[in-house]
């Protein structure tokens, strides 16, 4: 009984993401001469090299194949490369991990882990220090439009996701109705602008800060906390899934053999310079998106039973709907 339950839901949770799936985004025509390796937006383009190519000069030793960076000046851009065969392996935060499951035929083979291998991060809302009339959340919510807000990019989990629900849609409040601006940027420009006061508050997260305080401790001095999320997965490397399996597990060998094995001093410097401090990358799979998917649609619950333009006979039926899908994901979630 329980596993036709299990496969019940698990065949319901796939449905989830079956309209983008259905999507269409291009196959590939057999596996690349060349791979090409997307690195999402979280910073300067330049700074992100910096962190990222040595990596992959390791990686293209490993496999035998040139590895090309791929950067984009937003997340989009990064997902919609992996969508048209552009990019065949890149690393996502899961929001936007799961935005390349869905609509680019990816699929999350490891992850992320830190340097003392704990694995998660977590979002933040920020502060400059000598803003004393913004020590916590109900601070920003006098909404008189009065202040301006920094959220980062509408695909990262931990710069719009995570806040968009824990403290906006949680709390009733519509950035946009309550806020004089509301401007996306990466993690690193949204720090720097709240250090120079060219925003009252921003949304962040615990490895940009924590990056921050090695190559900016200037500016990370300036920064407050006034809100702390619950812990958010580690980020998905996600690669297409109609690679072959050969050439998949070429790549997922040389990502989890990655300061394992071989030139493991060099390995664990070049895992050191990336973010705050990365450690071993672990296993993993698409159902570490499972919590990311949950909260998407909690976020969307929320949303639906606060609008104003629809009946509740429109408002049930969507309602019911989301209900149904967290039924099935808490099932898949208790069978991790």
């Amino acid at each position: 009984m329980v596993r036709k339950m299990f496969s019940a839901a698990l065949v319901a949770a796939t449905a989830l993401a079956t309209t983008a799936a259905l999507a269409d985004y291009k196959p590939l025509d057999g596996d690349p001469k060349e791979i090409n390796f997307g690195i999402i937006s979280t910073e300067s383009t330049v700074n992100l090299k910096e962190q990222w190519i040595p990596l992959m000069e390791d990686m293209e030793k490993a496999l035998g194949m040139k590895v090309n960076p791929f950067f984009a000046p937003d997340y989009a851009g990064i997902i919609e490369g992996m969508r048209f065969g552009k990019v065949h392996v890149a690393w996502f935060g899961n929001k936007s991990g799961m935005e390349a499951v869905d609509r680019a035929g990816g699929e999350v083979f490891v992850q992320t882990s830190k340097a003392d291998g704990t694995q998660g991060y977590y979002s933040h809302i920020i502060t400059n220090v000598a803003n004393k009339d913004i020590n916590e959340l109900k601070d920003l919510f006098k909404c008189d439009k009065s202040l301006n807000f920094g959220i980062g990019d509408p695909n990262s989990t931990s710069g719009f996701l995570v806040p968009s629900y824990y403290v906006f849609a949680k709390n009733g409040i519509d950035p946009k109705k309550c806020f004089k601006t509301v401007r996306n940027a990466n993690h690193e420009t949204n720090l720097m602008a709240t250090a120079n006061m060219q925003v009252d508050a921003a949304a962040n997260n615990s490895e940009q800060i924590g990056r921050s305080q090695i190559k900016a401790p200037d500016a990370a001095a300036k920064i407050k906390v006034i809100w702390t999320s619950p812990l958010i997965p580690s980020d998905p490397m996600v690669y297409r899934k109609d690679m072959s399996k050969e050439l998949k597990s070429k790549i997922k060998a040389f990502f989890l053999g990655y300061g394992r094995l071989g030139d493991t001093e060099r390995a664990k410097q070049v895992l050191a310079h990336i973010s705050d401090g990365q450690g071993f990358f672990m296993e993993s799979n698409n159902t570490q998106l499972y919590p990311i998917r949950q909260l998407a649609l909690f976020k969307d619950k929320l949303k639906i039973e606060g609008s104003e333009g629809a009946s509740e006979a429109e408002k049930k039926e969507k309602i019911s709907a989301i209900d149904k899908q967290l039924a099935d994901l808490d099932i898949l979630v208790a069978h991790q």
